[in-house]
């Protein structure tokens, strides 16, 4: 049996994944612009997604294509609720910088796409110790989405401050499906060469030797 020729890359190759790396940017909707993205572009970040790794080959994932105006708003509303309540969590100063934060392009960006955990009726390989594995494998799939989008210089955004169970409402989504991310994407205006809320000081960027532990934890 003739064995296939292994794919190995070259330096420069390796360099332009990690110009991809570095220059992924969460895009908010004051950067998005109206311009739709081409089929071919949409299916090429689909594809990226199908590719990515899942625990006992699970494929766990399902992808909601969102371009309709009043779904994007019925979620949307969904989000001001939820963002109202999460201003409350912050006090002083911080409270004053989130309220300055654009934190979604639901209605901006002209295509969203929902990506949803959906769990199997049996036992999968590799899940049965820690059950989280297929929700972290549907995570993969969506950073693999978010690389691919930035090498072909379109934006994508994250929202995270939505009601899941609203979101499936809206959508129709099966009951045992669960909401893992609702993603926003669409050419931009500005992709920044630092993470925004490093560049309005929200944070600090950690360097590798605050969160590297070598072997093992000392907890004395």
């Amino acid at each position: 049996m003739e064995q296939e020729a292994q794919r190995f890359f070259t330096e420069s190759e390796q360099q332009v994944l990690e110009e991809i790396l570095l220059h992924r940017r969460d895009v908010r909707g004051n950067h998005f612009k109206k311009d739709p993205i081409a089929e071919e572009d949409i299916n090429r970040i689909l594809q990226a997604a199908l590719a990515a790794p899942s625990v006992g080959f699970s494929q766990p994932w399902e992808f909601v294509i969102i371009h309709d105006e009043e779904t994007k708003k019925e979620v949307r509303a969904s989000f001001q609720e939820e963002n109202e309540k999460a201003l409350a969590q912050f006090s002083d100063e911080k409270q004053q910088k989130y309220i300055r934060l654009k934190l979604e392009g639901i209605t901006e960006s002209p295509l969203n796409i929902a990506v949803f955990y959906k769990p199997k009726n049996e036992p999968v390989l590799g899940q049965t110790s820690m059950p989280n594995m297929g929700k972290y494998s549907v995570v993969c799939a969506i950073q693999n989405m978010w690389l691919m989008a930035r090498s072909l210089n379109i934006g994508m955004g994250w929202v995270s401050i939505l009601d899941p169970e609203k979101v499936k409402e809206i959508i129709n989504a099966p009951k045992e499906n669960q909401l893992i991310g609702y993603l926003c994407f669409g050419y931009t205006d500005k992709f920044y060469n630092k993470p925004e809320l490093e560049i309005k000081k929200w944070d600090y960027k950690k360097l590798q030797h605050e969160v590297v532990i070598q072997e093992k934890y000392n907890n004395q």
